[in-house]
């Protein structure tokens, strides 16, 4: 059976609020309701978020369509930037690409990319731990520790070119059978499932 992760799309950002309490911007919600219209959403029977504001957005629209309860997981948060507050966006990209060149050393502080890797691959073999594989499940969180797990499913070192495209909204699938990846990358309204 499938497993999603799936990062939150765009959201509202504010230099005035902390970034883990932004919420999703207008569009972020109009593409999360696209997704959430589709069959593969009617097909979740668990769905685990971080508990940022806007991961758990996300995941109350896909809930809602499944008519299930979404969980949160608080060491499922995005890598922790912290340190150097707000980074406009030409500065947060550079800054990204810096975190995933070097992943044992901070940037500025910031919580190393190999650490923030094993957190959140500790975050979702727990919640897969007791999970019945024959439930397909989402996890729903954010672009940068997404694509670290990825890349740590997939069995290839840390690196940018990994990362998601367009910035948010987009899901990756891998077997709860074997953790294999078994999709790239895709807007999470263009994914089409898998088959029953």
């Amino acid at each position: 059976m499938f497993a999603l992760y799936i990062t939150h799309p765009q959201v509202r950002v504010d230099p005035d609020i902390p970034v883990p309490q932004w919420g999703l911007s207008d569009i972020g919600v109009s593409r999360a309701r696209a997704a959430s219209a589709l069959l593969w959403v009617s097909r979740l029977r668990r769905i685990v978020s971080s508990a940022e504001i806007k991961a758990m957005e996300t995941a109350a629209i896909l809930a809602e369509a499944a008519d299930i309860d979404y969980e949160t997981v608080d060491a499922m948060h995005e890598n922790d930037r912290s340190a150097t507050g707000f980074l406009s966006p030409s500065e947060f990209e550079k800054a990204a690409d810096w975190f995933f060149a070097h992943p044992t050393e901070s940037f500025r502080g910031w919580e190393k990319a190999i650490d923030a890797q094993r957190r959140i691959v500790r975050a979702v073999e727990a919640a897969l731990a007791g999970h019945d594989p024959a439930r397909p499940i989402a996890f729903v969180g954010h672009g940068g520790v997404g694509t670290l797990l990825r890349c740590r499913l997939a069995g290839v070192l840390i690196s940018c070119s990994k990362d998601q495209p367009g910035g948010g909204g987009n899901l990756f699938a891998f077997s709860l059978a074997d953790r294999r990846v078994t999709c790239d990358w895709t807007a999470m309204e263009n994914w089409p499932g898998v088959n029953p």
